[in-house]
């Protein structure tokens, strides 16, 4: 399995999410509603070394892409880690249209006509045999398709997907997903969890490796299941050519200053971790604080 990049900007300070305050969330939105000021601080965390971005699939995804793909030339050498679905795009869409015409519009809007022709007759496949490793395979490729042409290096299902699926116990979608993303693109599939130790022994069990695995991990326990200790020890135990870790949520949200966050991090064999940050002197210490080993 190909390394992954040990840094990687991630992208919920340019959408308005702060899971501490309310009050910073709004700020931040405000500060952003210029997509031209997303542009500024990318650049200022690729001048800082770093070189990957983790990019949610909302509505402002499409036109980020399209400013990277017109400028391909100046960041040809960025590594992107797409993560879908972008959940409220899907509930926005299902409460203004309905069930039916939000899949449709999912599926079917933005594409060639020999594109639609074929997702259609895939569409039909999925609907007359009740087949959800089908319907699956197309939400992919509809969530895909604003990546095209950037130097994708995976593709990580949302944990709000993973562990509903993780829930269920529903192995044949892991294994179809994993197998479908490594096929179709040539890429690594990831997964985002908020229980790595449960999804990384679930994975093994069920024979399914050369994964992602992105989960919160800081060492307070904020969005961790089920507690610190077990993540260390899975950590720990973990085979790396089976199964490469990266870590969110490093800074609990800012409940851990960064120092002594990745000062916990940095003595866990973690393969890469990703970060958002809107200022650029915190962009430099992070970069700096990350020693992964």
């Amino acid at each position: 399995m190909e390394r992954i990049d040990k840094i990687v900007f991630g992208d919920n300070q340019f959408f308005g999410i702060n899971h501490m305050s309310q009050e910073k969330a709004q700020q931040l939105a405000e500060k952003f509603y210029d997509i031209r000021n997303i542009y500024k601080v990318y650049d200022i965390a690729f001048n800082n070394g770093i070189n990957a971005v983790m990019l949610n699939s909302n509505n402002r995804a499409k036109e980020i892409c399209n400013y990277f793909r017109d400028h391909k030339s100046q960041y040809a050498h960025i590594s992107w880690y797409p993560s879908v679905p972008y959940p409220h795009k899907y509930a926005n869409l299902v409460a203004e249209k309905g069930i039916f015409s939000a899949i449709n519009e999912v599926l079917f809007s933005n594409n060639s006509a020999m594109g639609v022709l074929g997702m259609v007759a895939k569409g039909g496949m999925a609907v007359l045999g009740k087949d959800a490793i089908k319907l699956m395979q197309m939400l992919v490729d509809a969530e895909f398709r604003i990546y095209k042409g950037l130097n994708v290096k995976a593709l990580f299902l949302q944990n709000i997907i993973t562990d509903l699926l993780l829930g269920y116990e529903m192995k044949d979608i892991f294994y179809e997903y994993c197998e479908f993303v490594r096929k179709k693109y040539k890429i690594i599939p990831g997964l985002i969890t908020q229980n790595l130790p449960f999804l990384k022994a679930r994975l093994k069990e069920w024979g399914i490796s050369e994964v992602i695995i992105c989960s919160s991990i800081n060492k307070i326990g904020y969005l961790m299941s089920p507690d610190v200790e077990a993540y260390v020890e899975c950590i720990r135990n973990n085979d790396v050519e089976k199964y490469q870790i990266m870590a969110m949520s490093t800074l609990a949200s800012g409940a851990v200053p960064a120092k002594e966050a990745y000062e916990f991090i940095n003595d866990l064999p973690i393969q890469s971790v990703v970060f958002g940050a809107s200022q650029e002197k915190n962009i430099r210490e992070t970069v700096h604080f990350i020693q992964l080993q």
